[in-house]
């Protein structure tokens, strides 16, 4: 069977994770702000009585920030047994791809954007770009530490 992935957008990005990664999609989630934190990390969120810390995939490519009345979707996922969240724009479909049609970053792409990008599944009118997970998860410095609990760093 193809590898489905749970789409998504931010600004003009078209993404993607796995399907099995993907717990839930949120719409109107309440997010709340932790003081100190740092700017990737939008807050954190109670999901049904657990805690989860939401990254703000804009905040992570280095858009800016959406208006206020903007609701953005916030796809919860299981990482490393801890459940976290990404704040996307708008979440997408689920689409089902060939490995065939799936190409590594090119050498070109350098900086952030290679570190947040798996690779690229080229479909029949545009490009999906494949996220890597793990890095959009790190806070901080390039390739820092984890925002989940006992995964490092304070957030």
């Amino acid at each position: 069977m193809a590898p489905q992935f749970c789409t998504f957008h931010i600004g003009d990005l078209f993404l993607g994770i796995e399907v099995e990664r993907i717990q839930e999609v949120l719409r109107d989630a309440v997010i709340t702000a932790v003081p100190l934190a740092p700017p990737v990390v939008r807050g954190l969120i109670n999901l049904r009585g657990q805690i989860v810390t939401a990254i703000d995939l804009r905040r992570q490519f280095g858009l800016e920030d959406p208006s206020p009345d903007a609701t953005p979707a916030t796809l919860v996922l299981r990482f490393d047994d801890e459940l976290v969240s990404l704040v996307a724009d708008r979440a997408g479909d689920v689409v089902e791809v060939g490995e065939e049609v799936f190409e590594n970053p090119p050498d070109t792409l350098k900086g952030e954007g290679r570190r947040l990008i798996r690779g690229a599944f080229k479909l029949e009118d545009r490009l999906l770009l494949a996220l890597d997970v793990a890095n959009a998860l790190a806070v901080g410095k390039k390739g820092g530490a984890s925002p989940t609990p006992g995964g490092g760093e304070d957030v």
